[in-house]
């Protein structure tokens, strides 16, 4: 395990320690890794055909998406990280094993499967306004086979190396499915790992003993009754009602323009967005969950894992498309975040 730091961010020097500790952790992420295609134009006309805008294309990119960016964010930081995933035996598979090395990650728990599409989201953008999403894909869970074919690789990777955090990036395209995520958990808790996820719907409420559950604010109202407004008072009710299904550690909810929400049953914070120029959304759940998992990893407290979370999810809200986190903007962002914060 991780060494346990005390890190509150009280003076300049927590900050380089902390951020220094980041450089010495194992992080394993499995889920469902995906290719975020960019199709980049121009628009001057609508279509005569119909009332839809005429893309004039000018170039396309592809990006690591989905818990390849969670696994970006996290390299991002200076932490050690090992992706473990299934994808399809086809051409866009073959397209994300060469991203991945570009990228200086590891195909190396990367397996694929001949009854899989790799997942692609393609986007079609002008102006740097997104007009269109198409998805390619299959959302079907891993059958008998693979799950055994993945579990085993996890294990192997568990006996490998020290692990000091694994993170569960569920997009329900099917890699996490019930009994994989029930068997990573119960091999977490034989081993002490802390553990997080950032869930989606279909097993939202699978990961019971998680050390860490962020879900947003939409999807939460989309899974408990009753009214849940962006206030102390409710989150606070909100988090409960998780930890009595969940029997989680620390639940974190982020609140889109209104911050994020964390607690830990003993304590709770609420802590705004500060002011940016928003250019896209896209990916910054990653971002947060990724630096959350690495902060909660190092035993920090929960004003830290919030601040961090925040401030590295508002900043890639300033770029378009779906991009890792820059670490030393974030360290910067931190300093003129004590600085504030100590004067006030």
């Amino acid at each position: 395990m991780a060494s346990q730091l005390e890190p509150r961010m009280q003076r300049s020097s927590d900050i380089n320690s902390l951020f220094d500790a980041f450089t010495r952790l194992n992080v394993l992420v499995v889920g469902d890794v995906m290719i975020d295609r960019y199709i980049m134009g121009q628009v001057r006309r609508i279509s005569p055909e119909a009332p839809v805008p005429v893309v004039e294309w000018q170039s396309q990119e592809d990006r690591l998406g989905g818990a390849a960016n969670v696994a970006l964010n996290i390299q991002a930081m200076g932490a050690n990280v090992l992706l473990c995933s299934i994808i399809g035996e086809d051409e866009a598979g073959d397209n994300l094993l060469k991203l991945l090395p570009a990228s200086q990650l590891s195909t190396k728990n990367i397996l694929r499967s001949s009854t899989r599409k790799t997942s692609v989201k393609s986007r079609v953008l002008a102006q740097n306004q997104q007009l269109l999403r198409i998805d390619a894909e299959d959302t079907h869970d891993l059958d008998e086979a693979e799950q055994l074919l993945l579990l085993g690789q996890i294990r192997q990777t568990l006996d490998a190396q020290d692990i000091h955090a694994i993170l569960f990036q569920d997009y329900n395209k099917g890699v996490l499915s019930y009994p994989v995520i029930r068997a990573i958990l119960l091999e977490a808790i034989k081993r002490d790992i802390p553990t997080a996820v950032d869930p989606k719907d279909k097993n939202f409420w699978a990961y019971k003993h998680v050390t860490l559950f962020k879900p947003n604010l939409k999807e939460i109202r989309q899974q408990l009754p009753g009214s849940i407004t962006p206030t102390p008072e409710s989150l606070r009710q909100t988090a409960k009602a998780i930890v009595q299904k969940l029997e989680n550690q620390i639940t974190l909810i982020t609140l889109s323009d209104k911050g994020l929400y964390i607690n830990n049953q003993q304590q709770d914070l609420l802590i705004d967005t500060l002011p940016r120029q928003i250019a896209d959304v896209c990916g910054a759940g990653d971002t947060v969950i990724s630096v959350a998992t690495l902060a909660m990893a190092l035993g920090a407290d929960l004003d830290t894992i919030a601040t961090l979370s925040n401030l590295a999810g508002g900043q890639v809200c300033e770029k378009v498309g779906v991009v890792p986190v820059d670490r030393a903007q974030l360290q910067q962002e931190c300093f003129k975040y004590l600085e504030v914060k100590i004067n006030t």
